[in-house]
């Protein structure tokens, strides 16, 4: 029996996936390096090792590494002060879930700019609670996040399910013991989603999967 759902917030709540894509591949054209959408997903949503070594193998050093990191996260930010556009169907189906389940949002996004995404998004008031990657040490693929959502719902793991939209998070979730419904986006819908409890096309499809539904 499902109690509890953890949601992935970019690509799954909010469709933010795109921005951060283009706000790294801007940076790094900046030092001659084409990212393409391909590399981003395999680097980013499934290997999640980044892309900062590229620019190391070109000869940059440490501080101009960190300069370039910092320098995206900026753009970034600025990206997302425009109101950022809720996937299609979500609010729907947390109207049709609030109440029903223990939910948390549980996300490898740093907390400052979670919080710049949901000024506007009217999504928090449905969740019990959020982890982001401020609240801990090792985020996605590392299943120390959805560890923390578990103890925080109160369930046991096999009462838990999570949605994701990428092999990384995936990865973290099964690692956690928790069954993991995937939502693929054009940025992820290419990766690997062996392990995953059920791979669906939209998230209305989620309701089917739950209990009464």
């Amino acid at each position: 029996m499902i109690k509890a759902i953890f949601w992935d917030n970019d690509g799954v709540l909010v469709d933010t996936e795109e921005l951060y894509y283009r706000a790294t591949r801007d940076v790094l054209e900046d030092v001659g390096i084409d990212l393409t959408p391909q590399q981003y997903a395999e680097l980013f949503l499934v290997n999640s090792i980044g892309a900062w070594h590229l620019v190391a193998e070109r000869g940059h050093s440490v501080a101009e590494v960190q300069r370039l990191r910092e320098l995206r996260n900026t753009r970034y930010g600025e990206m997302l002060d425009s109101p950022c556009p809720v996937m299609e169907g979500v609010t729907t189906m947390l109207d049709a879930l609030h109440g029903h389940y223990v939910m948390g949002i549980v996300t490898s996004s740093r907390r400052d700019h979670f919080d710049i995404i949901h000024r506007t998004t009217g999504l928090l008031p449905y969740f019990d609670f959020v982890l982001t990657a401020d609240d801990c040490t090792c985020t996605k693929p590392h299943p120390e996040l959805y560890l923390k959502a578990v103890e925080k719902s109160g369930m046991h793991p096999d009462e838990c399910i999570a949605v994701e939209d990428s092999a990384r998070g995936l990865s973290a979730a099964t690692a956690a013991g928790i069954k993991c419904v995937v939502v693929p986006t054009p940025l992820t819908e290419h990766s690997d989603f062996a392990g995953a409890h059920k791979v669906i096309t939209h998230i209305s499809d989620l309701r089917a999967l739950l209990p009464g539904g």
